[in-house]
């Protein structure tokens, strides 16, 4: 009787020694002294010699060397054991190694032989053995051009495989793509970020490159180009309005959507006029300049740098410029000489531009103390100015809410160098370009001008749709909570009834869809969106969430920014405020806040002085170190401090009524200054 007997257990062989045999089941012991229960049908081989612990690895080099197509040659077409082919295969009686080695060749060889049982087999049909083959080929030279792209990628190249593939790699690559499998194996095996990893292969210059393709293969996969479009639709001959406007602008700023007017009314007071931009009038509603602005949504804006919602041409058609009268929505308001609002009427007109007033033209010639005692500004169209001011400051009353959050500071980014083609956007050379930052306090005499008239018109605009029962896009703002809405609801932050987006219609799709519904109410026809329309809402809900994109997007950038300066500036060393939210540290002239782990009792509102290392400008982040206690500021800067880490960033004066509100505190603006 054989001493010993091959079984199969889990998907492995093993050998063990028999200590008794009851017919249908056996007790063993494997070579370790572990004994166990077998049943007879799990015996693949019985056998006297060798010993358990060494068959299998005697056997298992034979296997190695066996040809499992020969193999599968000598093999019959019906179903077989291993005894029955051992005989045919080896010319003789087979040993017990050489029967295991037979079962181990056939049983690594699943193409070749199909399991029927316990140690039976049938070889694979020819057609199935041959697409089985393919298959294995196509994945041995799969797994081969994948470890070649991940050494060139650990190595620091880029395999051409992969170089039509990096904005893929950038958002939401797939993960079923060969490359993609090389590129995540280069990242575990070098342990770098995607990030890290391409910058070192040099698929990008500089971390600018990646933070920039990075949003725009997200946000805008078709390019950031604009496709050719027709003529916009022909306007109506609108009468031409019987005032000269200005407009308050930076510098920079080419998408002009608003002017103001004030007009002397002999015996009476005075009547103000607020002019809206009207690309609506041409932009029709299902256009492909609809389509066009539907899908951008709003002008994305980043230090020296923006990526416009409408073509360049469809801006110059409608922007406020100066030197021809220009079609807009406008709404003039009559007050008397004490600036009490006696009516209002709205109307669709042609405006004579008279200036483009620049910000850093007209800014410091208004004082508020000048401006108080009634002294125009030593500027152009000082006495406008200051009537507008005046007027401005009435309805600042009547709201009872400040226009702009006092204390806190604008800042200015101006970016010297090749930063970004003007006529295709495209990216130049970064790392040569210099950036100055500046602070601008908030809350000057202008922002309270040009934000309360804005505040004013979207008040008004929003409640004649309300009252004319046509939807808008509001932003509410009750019990604290801020959100958009196609119903009139209050804006207790602002402390108006509502809050219809409508003064930046070339900058915001949201301004545009109100400027629709102000048209068809103005002209008497229906308005493109009904109450309830799925179509105001899909608007609603996707402008929001895009304009939220936007939004982190520009902190990022501007983040990127601040940290550029520290490194071009060589700064090692800063004083800063410990914020509310600690152990984040505001650092002194700049709006860059980073977390100071090692401070040892951070108290909010606390001057510290920090040792910084190198900025890493992949991640965003700066290494830093405690290094002593300056003192505790005063309350006022520390709250000012504190707002500002809350609301990092607010609506510039190109868009100043979002200056007004902190819940639109975090709307992308346009940097003052910056170059465009």
């Amino acid at each position: 009787m054989s001493d010993f007997v091959l079984f199969e257990e889990g998907g492995n062989f093993r050998a063990a020694m028999i200590q008794s045999d009851q017919n249908t089941s056996l007790q063993v012991e494997l070579p370790g002294g572990k004994r166990q229960k077998l049943k007879s049908a799990q015996v693949l081989l019985r056998f006297k010699d060798p010993a358990p612990a060494q068959l299998l690895p005697l056997a298992e080099p034979i296997a190695l060397e066996m040809d499992p197509a020969f193999l599968w040659e000598c093999a019959p077409d019906n179903e077989f054991t291993v005894a029955d082919l051992a005989t045919e295969y080896y010319g003789h009686a087979p040993s017990a190694i050489e029967s295991t080695a037979l079962l181990l060749g056939m049983h690594n060889a699943p193409m070749y032989f199909h399991r029927r049982g316990k140690g039976v087999f049938r070889r694979a049909p020819p057609d199935i053995l041959k697409a089985a083959l393919a298959g294995a080929e196509k994945k041995r030279l799969q797994a081969e051009t994948m470890s070649h792209m991940t050494a060139q990628l650990v190595g620091g190249s880029i395999p051409p495989e992969l170089i039509d593939q990096i904005d893929t790699l950038l958002v939401q690559p797939d993960r079923n793509r060969l490359e993609v499998k090389a590129f995540d194996a280069a990242c575990a095996e070098t342990k770098e970020t995607p990030a890290a990893l391409l910058l070192r292969c040099g698929a990008f210059p500089d971390a600018y490159h990646w933070h920039y393709r990075r949003f725009t293969a997200e946000r805008f996969p078709k390019g950031t180009g604009f496709p050719h479009l027709p003529e916009p639709a022909p306007l109506d001959d609108l009468p031409l309005a019987n005032v000269q406007a200005v407009s308050i602008d930076d510098a920079s700023t080419t998408e002009i959507d608003d002017a103001l007017s004030a007009t002397r009314l002999p015996g009476l007071g005075w009547r103000f006029g607020i002019h809206i931009a009207a690309p609506g009038l041409g932009i029709l509603p299902g256009s492909p300049h609809d389509a066009l602005a539907r899908d951008r949504l709003s002008t994305v804006y980043m230090p020296g740098h923006k990526i416009t919602m409408l073509p360049d041409d469809l801006v110059e058609r409608f922007t406020l410029a100066a030197g021809a009268p220009q079609p807009a929505l406008s709404l003039y308001v009559t007050t008397d000489d004490q600036f009490d609002i006696l009516s209002h009427e709205s109307c669709i007109e042609r405006v004579p531009i008279a200036a483009n007033l620049r910000l850093h033209e007209i800014e410091p010639h208004m004082e508020a103390d000048a401006l108080n005692r009634g002294e125009a500004p030593a500027c152009a169209y000082g006495e406008t100015l200051l009537t507008l001011w005046r007027f401005a400051a009435a309805c600042a009353g009547r709201r009872g809410k400040p226009a702009t959050q006092a204390g806190l500071h604008d800042y200015h980014y101006q970016i010297d160098g090749p930063l970004h083609d003007k006529a295709t956007g495209a990216i130049l050379d970064p790392a040569a370009c210099t950036v100055h930052i500046e602070a601008r306090k908030r809350g000057s005499p202008v922002d309270m001008l040009v934000a309360e008239l804005m505040i004013l018109a979207n008040a008004t605009w929003g409640q004649l749709l309300a009252d004319n029962h046509v939807p808008g896009l509001y932003r509410g703002q009750v019990a604290g909570k801020v959100r958009m809405t196609t119903a009139a609801v209050p804006h207790e932050g602002l402390g108006v009834a509502c809050y219809a987006w409508s003064t930046s219609p070339l900058r915001r799709y949201s301004d545009l869809v109100n400027q629709w519904q102000l048209i068809a109410v103005l002209s008497g026809k229906q308005a493109p969106f009904a109450p309830r329309s799925p179509e105001l809402f899909a608007a609603m809900r996707d402008f929001d969430l895009t304009y939220t994109g936007y939004a982190d997007f520009q902190r990022r950038m501007e983040r990127y920014w601040c940290l550029r300066w520290l490194q071009q500036s060589a700064t090692t060393q800063c004083d800063g405020t410990m914020l509310r939210n600690t152990p984040n540290v505001r650092i002194d002239g700049l709006p860059l806040v980073i977390p100071v782990p090692s401070v040892p009792e951070p108290t909010p509102g606390t001057r510290i002085r920090l040792i910084l290392g190198a900025p890493d400008l992949l991640e965003l982040s700066v290494p830093t170190r405690f290094e002593s206690v300056l003192g505790v500021a005063d309350s006022t800067m520390s709250e000012s401090l504190e707002l500002l880490d809350e609301v990092p960033v607010e609506e510039a004066l190109a868009d100043a009524e979002e200056t007004a509100a902190t819940d639109d505190a975090n709307a992308p603006a346009e940097n003052p200054g910056a170059s465009q």
